[in-house]
């Protein structure tokens, strides 16, 4: 990896997923998670401030960019034992099938290489009436928007850690075995190439 990749981009990333937009996200759905829990793409750490610590049995975050785990790690010590660390890609995850009851992926499908393989470990792993809770941003419903979109993303990509712009995160999490049990899609403030969000809840079809 880049020194930039390793020093800066985490530290970046860990203030833009920050902003006030992406934390009234994971407020609205961080808090629904419950029991074991795998926390694919946990980056720094940010969804910790959102969880209900009274509900939540362990946390299992998986990462591979081992900067952004560190912090994570540094951050998670603010909070109690609950929660630990993978180094591992999202897509083949050493965990036994059917042991989570709930799995978090907050603005990682974007970076995931494969998201569709991320999403099928995700499946994998949750017990049979699991959820899967979601806030990402993705595929913009105005053509104009997804015109500049695919225009930029190749740029996007090399400065923003392999983030895509257009991926329709709806389609891909339908494709992947799950139903929805609640989608709210809808901009926050600030570019409308980055900001359009898919949030929700959704189940084993």
């Amino acid at each position: 990896m880049s020194l930039y990749e390793t020093y800066v981009l985490p530290r970046v990333l860990d203030f833009c997923c920050g902003m006030e937009g992406f934390k009234n996200k994971r407020s609205q759905i961080v808090p629904l998670a419950y029991g074991r829990i795998l926390e694919i793409g946990i980056g720094s750490g940010l969804n910790f401030d959102h969880y209900n610590f009274q509900r939540v049995e362990e946390i299992i975050g998986v990462d591979p960019a081992v900067s952004s785990v560190a912090m994570a790690r540094s951050r998670a010590s603010q909070y109690n034992s609950k929660i630990s660390f993978i180094e591992s890609s999202a897509e083949a995850i050493d965990l036994p099938s059917s042991s989570f009851d709930c799995v978090v992926i907050g603005y990682s499908l974007c970076t995931i290489p494969e998201p569709l393989k991320a999403l099928a470990e995700a499946r994998r792993l949750l017990k049979p009436e699991g959820s899967l809770l979601f806030m990402e941003h993705g595929l913009a419903p105005e053509a104009n928007i997804q015109k500049w979109q695919r225009r930029l993303t190749p740029a996007w990509k090399r400065i923003g850690g392999g983030c895509n712009l257009d991926r329709n995160i709806e389609e891909l999490i339908q494709l992947s075995g799950f139903k929805f049990e609640q989608l709210t899609k809808k901009y926050i403030k600030g570019p409308k190439v980055a900001t359009f969000q898919y949030c929700g809840k959704a189940m084993k079809a």
